[in-house]
């Protein structure tokens, strides 16, 4: 039996879509959006029927049925934190999705393979959206309790690139100690530990390394002062961090081969700002090494800027000491998605079923009348009772910075 998969990963200029048949790519396609239009509409979720009929008129025009399909699969959107997998769009989904809390073009991945498989009878999937959230229950603390850290970066092509290299290396992703670090608009790093991503950072709201078009993380007085100086709106102030920041803050453009080609007229200006975007995404990798403890078998940079030597190489001088560096350029995103479209329709993996989550206020933790995941780790993290912890690293430790008595 053959087996059609449609693939769809609607970005914020672009909509990509891909058949394959039997894990074969057997038509590809990007439909740019230009500003102009997208100008017509009030907001992402507007766009659905307009992206679908573009979609469905590019398979008709390619002479492709989507009677044939064995199933559809969307790019995930911002819905509750979720372990990473496959979900078939169900009601639950598709209503998180359309009631997202941020606007994201992510968000219509799901509705629109939803809608498309509908009219044909098949399932409709998403596969590690962006909110998949596998953190250490520490690592989403702030020093704010209303500001608690989330987990919302590229997981789709960073689990992707991280299967490509275990894959090569004859080993299993779930075996390996990886920091993934994917370099497009938005520049997310993660650590992934056998399997998990413990701690990342989240470039939708500018945390983390500076990017094309993101801030990264900013000093907070100068940033809260400046909220309430009167010069921005918080529109302004949101596409500052998100869309207008980074590179296009500092240089006017989004794009690196640009700011390369400035650098090589001796715009010393953009090689400044350039190194500086490539010095924060290297402190990141710094930062998910010691999440951890130094224990990396590799380091490996994908997304579209990867196809930069100039940038790998600057990152990569930086970073070399604490594992191998291997380069993924570009995106596999598409690919991913069909390939875990496959693997359920195939029977080799099961579908997951998404619940609507709540927050899990750590304030809380004490309440045992209510459910806590987080209750539940720390607890399972303490000594059993009566066992005592043994002193002897810590006295080994403290030795170290003793002076020796003579």
């Amino acid at each position: 039996m053959s087996y059609k998969i449609l693939a769809i990963n609607p970005g914020s200029t672009s909509t990509k879509i891909a058949v394959y048949t039997d894990g074969e790519p057997t038509f590809s396609l990007s439909i740019a959006h230009t500003a102009e239009d997208l100008a017509g509409f009030a907001s992402v979720a507007d766009q659905f029927e307009w992206r679908k009929g573009l979609i469905e008129d590019a398979l008709r025009e390619n002479g492709i049925d989507i009677k044939e399909l064995s199933a559809v699969i969307g790019r995930g959107g911002i819905i509750s934190p979720i372990e990473s997998g496959v979900y078939e769009v169900n009601d639950d989904l598709r209503h998180d999705l359309i009631n997202a809390r941020m606007q994201h073009a992510s968000n219509l991945g799901g509705l629109l393979a939803r809608e498309i498989a509908d009219e044909v009878g098949v399932k409709s999937y998403i596969a590690d959206p962006v909110v998949v959230d596998e953190m250490m229950p520490y690592a989403r603390i702030s020093g704010v309790p209303e500001l608690p850290r989330e987990s919302i970066f590229h997981a789709l092509n960073q689990k992707a690139v991280a299967r490509v290299y275990a894959k090569e290396t004859g080993k299993r992703y779930e075996e390996l100690n990886l920091i993934v670090c994917h370099m497009g608009g938005g520049c997310t790093v993660s650590a992934h530990r056998r399997g998990r991503v413990i701690d990342t950072t989240n470039a939708l709201d500018g945390c983390g390394p500076m990017s094309p078009e993101r801030s990264g993380s900013l000093p907070p007085g100068p940033l809260i002062r400046l909220c309430f100086s009167g010069k921005y709106t918080e529109e302004e102030l949101i596409k500052m961090v998100h869309g207008r920041g980074g590179l296009m803050a500092h240089l006017g453009t989004t794009s690196v081969p640009e700011v390369l080609d400035r650098i090589l007229a001796h715009d010393l200006h953009a090689m400044l700002i350039l190194r500086a975007m490539c010095y924060s995404i290297a402190k990141e990798i710094g930062a998910m090494a010691i999440a951890m403890k130094g224990d990396v078998d590799a380091i490996l940079l994908t997304g579209g800027i990867a196809h930069s030597k100039r940038v790998t190489d600057f990152i990569a001088d930086h970073v070399n000491f604490i594992a191998p560096i291997y380069v993924y350029p570009g995106e596999n995103e598409l690919k991913a998605l069909a390939e875990n479209a496959l693997a359920v329709v195939k029977g080799e993996r099961q579908a997951k079923t998404y619940v609507s989550g709540e927050y899990d206020d750590p304030s809380a933790i004490n309440d045992t009348e209510r459910p806590s995941k987080l209750r539940d780790w720390l607890l399972a993290a303490i000594n059993p009772q009566g066992v005592s912890t043994p002193m002897s690293a810590i006295r080994h430790y403290l030795g170290k910075w003793t002076p020796k008595k003579r």
